[in-house]
């Protein structure tokens, strides 16, 4: 879906939804937009709301109503947020053999299949895009999970010269930033700075990117202070608490009552479940050791 189509229709709705302003972009009035923008407007709607947690929601509405390939994609991500990850491979995969070349479809079935562990498939279907923006973004963070932030440098090199205004490619640059490191963190904290500072673009994901920043640039104070402010404001917000455990930690300070708050807020994120497999490592660690008692 092309954010810049039809005078920018979708502009405003798009930066919404990449700045992590999801109740925004459900409640934004599309009630005035071109017939053409009013199916990529109601994707952008139900990827929000995906993001919410409604994925129940969102998949028994898109039961009986997946007539198009970009709902049908939608269903896909939809089945793998809820859990069904062999059903939203297999549509993933139809959809890219039948519809390479839509763009809804290059980035919701490839964010399936990177996330079911398929990253080749995925970045064969997002190399057909042709000016995707979304595109681009998910495959910069695939070689950032590879480790090729050479091969992810490239790939916003070249999006610059045709999208250099672009939020999207922005961000872009600023995740490949605080992969290089050096003068780019502080690039990078710029970029979230004057997203988390104005009230019209601050959201969770853009204060968690300014702290991210600032822990990198040596500045624990001022990162604490971000993500506490944050937490009053989203005290639920999943990214927030595990952040603020990340500092406690670098600052020696307990984690014990943000990680029983993160349990509550997301009981299956990816900070818990590394906290658990170390823990578990270290229990069989030491039971290799027994104490030895002398008589």
């Amino acid at each position: 879906m092309d954010p810049f189509s039809s005078e920018g229709e979708l502009i405003n709705i798009h930066n919404a939804f990449h700045q992590g302003q999801y109740t925004e972009v459900v409640n934004f009035n599309t009630s005035a937009f071109s017939p053409e923008n009013a199916l990529p407007a109601r994707i952008l709607q139900l990827r929000a709301r995906l993001a919410l947690g409604e994925a129940d929601a969102v998949l028994s509405e898109l039961e009986s109503d997946n007539g198009t390939p970009d709902l049908a994609a939608v269903k896909a991500l939809t089945q793998y947020t809820a859990g069904d990850s062999e059903a939203a491979l297999t549509s993933a995969q139809e959809l890219a053999e039948n519809y390479p070349d839509n763009g809804t479809v290059q980035v919701l079935a490839g964010t399936v299949l990177q996330a079911t562990g398929n990253s080749e498939e995925a970045l064969a279907l997002l190399g057909k895009h042709q000016g995707n923006l979304e595109a681009v973004a998910l495959i910069v963070q695939i070689h950032l999970q590879q480790n090729r932030a050479d091969l992810a440098l490239k790939e916003v090199q070249a999006a610059k010269r045709w999208a250099q205004d672009s939020l999207l490619v922005n961000l872009a640059e600023s995740w490949v930033g605080l992969r290089v490191g050096g003068e780019k963190y502080q690039s990078a904290f710029y970029v979230y700075e004057e997203l988390a500072s104005a009230d019209s673009t601050s959201a969770p994901l853009s204060i968690v990117g300014q702290a991210v920043a600032e822990i990198h640039l040596g500045r624990l104070p001022e990162a604490e202070a971000a993500i506490t402010a944050a937490l009053l404001k989203y005290p639920s917000e999943a990214g927030l608490i595990a952040n603020a455990i990340v500092l406690n930690v670098l600052a020696g300070k307990p984690t014990g009552d943000l990680e029983k708050l993160l349990q509550t807020a997301d009981p299956s994120h990816a900070l818990l479940a590394d906290i658990q497999e170390k823990s578990d490592f270290f229990d069989a660690a030491a039971a290799k050791y027994s104490a030895k008692v002398s008589s």
